[in-house]
């Protein structure tokens, strides 16, 4: 005989549908914590946590105490269903929202089913000790992430706060930024912030003078660069000798004029066909942390040199897949833009691009070859867009004159999708449907 769920009493929560508890700690532990965060320690039935944050908890939270496995991300689905009716606290470093995990579990469970308790972030008590407003701060974080990713944020007179992966990345900092020009630099470790063990270590960036401290450590970085030190500017068209090349690459005006026609904006994904030394991909992450690139060259050396062009300059998250075009597209995600800069005449490819395209999506193809200017021609006279000649000249010395020299003309077709010619589906790469 089936045995009848008894009724939930009056007052109590059903715990199957019970929100997920983030609760804030900081390195001073449970002293810290307000009341309601100790409240909600002491009802849990179980705490998840890393092992230093539940080594701070007292013995008068009895809930279970349950490490996070290491890699943690995909773990957070399957541990939160084991537990699922429990009462769930989740122990996370200062503020959960903030490079923390709360984003994994709202993701998870929504935003609906979590409670965040946040404690003082260590952004938040860094500024304090340092006399810093937080809204001028620029943060980093290298937990997770390559040292590269500092690289973009090096400019003369920026104030940076990196969040640091372990105790030697302060000594890892300091190397990255003599490497790229910015010895002078003034770092403090802050370690241990608004614990009992707060601690400040102080120097140069190129004579950093202290060992590994404690792993829980936070770097300010005041940019100073060192004399001669090249300049980086965020704005496309940095100079080429910025990029190793056998040269393939796009030359410095002509970059800067794709870029301004590809256009990119936060949180878009470019396609960057035929990525000869990367210089557009590149560019295209410079303009914001969150765009996305993928580089597609056929060549293995030089799409080896691709990604050591884009860690050099700040964005190695760069995707490089080695392949030709259009057989190495078939299985990457929509573009919101797509950049051709060689294999234009290539069977199918501007027919591959245009397909992958959502309406909106800009597509810019640049060449040198009549050939290729002759498809571009037909092209634009079938969908429109804009399509113009860019000429280069240099001044050079003539003799004891001065005169120009003309670099090869660039023709440059860009065109923006229309919702009429959106295909149904990503599937279509192959050129099955024609233009």
């Amino acid at each position: 005989m089936a045995t009848a769920t008894p009724p939930v009493p009056p007052g109590a929560t059903d715990t199957a549908d019970q929100p997920v508890t983030v609760v804030g700690i900081g390195a001073d532990g449970w002293a810290g914590l307000t009341g309601t965060a100790r409240a909600a320690l002491h009802a849990a039935d179980a705490v998840i946590g890393g092992p230093r944050q539940l080594e701070l908890l007292p013995p008068e939270v009895t809930a279970d105490r349950l490490p996070w496995p290491s890699p943690l991300r995909p773990a957070v689905p399957g541990l939160l269903a084991e537990h699922a009716g429990r009462r769930l606290v989740v122990l996370a470093s200062g503020d959960p929202m903030f490079y923390g995990i709360g984003r994994a579990l709202a993701e998870t469970v929504g935003p609906g089913r979590l409670r965040v308790l946040p404690h003082p972030s260590s952004v938040s008590y860094a500024c304090a000790r340092l006399g810093w407003p937080l809204e001028d701060t620029e943060v980093v974080s290298l937990v997770g992430r390559p040292l590269d990713t500092l690289t973009l944020a090096l400019h003369p007179g920026r104030r940076l706060l990196v969040l640091s992966a372990d105790a030697g990345t302060p000594a890892a900092v300091a190397a990255l930024l003599t490497e790229r020009g910015f010895g002078p630099s003034r770092l403090r470790v802050l370690e241990q912030l608004g614990g009992p063990e707060e601690r400040q270590l102080d120097g140069r960036a190129d004579s950093w003078p202290h060992r590994a401290g404690a792993a829980l450590n936070l770097i300010a970085v005041e940019c100073a660069p060192a004399p001669g030190a090249p300049r980086r500017s965020l704005v496309p068209g940095l100079p080429d000798d910025a990029y190793e090349s056998d040269g393939q690459l796009t030359k410095r005006h002509v970059r800067a004029a794709t870029i301004a026609q590809l256009a990119p904006v936060p949180g878009e994904l470019l396609w960057d066909i035929g990525g000869g030394s990367g210089s557009i991909a590149i560019e295209w992450l410079r303009a914001h942390r969150s765009c996305r690139a993928v580089s597609v060259e056929r060549d293995p050396l030089r799409a080896e040199r691709i990604a050591r062009n884009a860690a050099a300059l700040g964005v190695p998250g760069l995707a490089v897949v080695t392949g030709p075009a259009p057989a190495a597209l078939a299985e990457l995600p929509t573009p919101d833009a797509v950049f051709i800069g060689g294999g234009l005449t290539a069977p199918g490819l501007l027919e591959a691009c245009w397909n992958a395209l959502p309406a909106g999506g800009r597509l810019v193809a640049n060449t040198v070859t009549l050939e290729s200017e002759a498809l571009l021609t037909e092209w634009y006279r079938r969908h429109g867009g804009e399509l113009l000649r860019l000429a280069v000249a240099h001044a050079v010395p003539v003799g004891g004159f001065t005169g120009w020299r003309q670099a090869m003309p660039v023709t440059q077709w860009s065109v923006v999708k229309p919702a009429a010619e959106q295909t149904d589906t990503h599937a279509n790469t192959q050129g099955e449907q024609t233009p």
